[in-house]
């Protein structure tokens, strides 16, 4: 029997608690400071057991920490001084370098996995926890090689059960492609509802004029704050950067868009349109 602790019952603790909990021999503890939380899970059945942190971290051979990143690298230290010597601790937080960098010199750092799974919704709480919300998607295990080599297995055994293609990177690395790909997405979505509320009083008119093009672009803007908030202060260098360049492009639509000129506009979107290619499932 593996014995599986979730620490942080959300959206990303609770759906990997549905899918660890429907595989054999595997016992599922979960842990949550928000009591709210904690029995909800419970009630939805998404552990097989809610436990304290202290009795938890003593029962598990695998240990996920599935809580905001400013709080894994409050917890991760104390965490690791707790463990037994053979148990793996998981993160899955959406920034990696500081975290991997507040344990570095910790006698067990050997037993800590830095992961990322890449997938979620935009919703939150226990609630919120889907069967199969990692199938076919991709995960990030970084600065492997400081991983003990029966810790990383046993993640990548743990994320293969749950549907989750590998791959490798330093944590330095994925902070920095992450702000591109993941944390703008959401910074462009907080912006595109902050502008259209500010603008649009008549909500009612927001209602039923959004097209499906607006109800997809500002969909991450449901994204809970408290999750979101820590992302941006934990990658904010390399956030920072992107925001940069993001307003970069920004002002040469509002350009071209204040001049009419119909060349620079229609450049920019062919250029633009090349993301098509990069997407093109291989």
């Amino acid at each position: 029997m593996t014995r599986i602790t979730i620490i942080g019952l959300g959206l990303i603790g609770g759906s990997m608690a549905k899918d660890l909990r429907s595989q054999l021999n595997v016992h599922v503890t979960g842990v949550d400071n928000d009591t709210t939380n904690a029995e909800k899970a419970r009630s939805l059945n998404l552990v097989d057991e809610i436990a304290t942190m202290e009795d938890g971290i003593a029962s598990a051979d695998i240990i996920i920490i599935a809580i905001p990143v400013n709080r894994i690298q409050e917890l991760l230290p104390a965490l690791l001084d707790k463990i037994s010597p053979t148990a793996t601790v998981i993160d899955v937080g959406s920034t990696k370098e500081e975290i991997c960098k507040c344990i570095e010199s910790h006698p067990k750092r050997g037993r800590f996995v830095a992961a990322h799974p890449l997938s979620g919704t935009e919703f939150s709480g226990p609630e919120a926890a889907v069967r199969g919300l990692f199938m076919d998607k991709k995960n990030i295990i970084c600065d492997k090689e400081l991983s003990e080599k029966d810790a990383v297995e046993q993640a990548l055994q743990l994320f293969q059960s749950i549907g989750l293609d590998s791959y490798f990177m330093s944590s330095s690395d994925h902070d920095k492609h992450l702000a591109y790909v993941s944390h703008l997405s959401h910074i462009s979505s907080f912006t595109l509802s902050l502008t259209v509320l500010d603008i649009e009083k008549d909500e009612s008119q927001i209602f039923n004029l959004a097209s499906t093009g607006f109800q997809s672009t500002s969909r991450l803007a449901k994204s809970n704050p408290n999750t979101w908030s820590p992302i941006f202060e934990k990658n904010n260098i390399h956030l920072v950067e992107a925001l940069d360049r993001y307003a970069n492009y920004l002002q040469k639509f509002k350009k071209a868009i204040q001049e009419k000129d119909s060349t620079s506009l229609h450049n920019l979107m062919t250029q633009a349109n090349d993301i098509k290619r990069v997407l093109i499932k291989k």
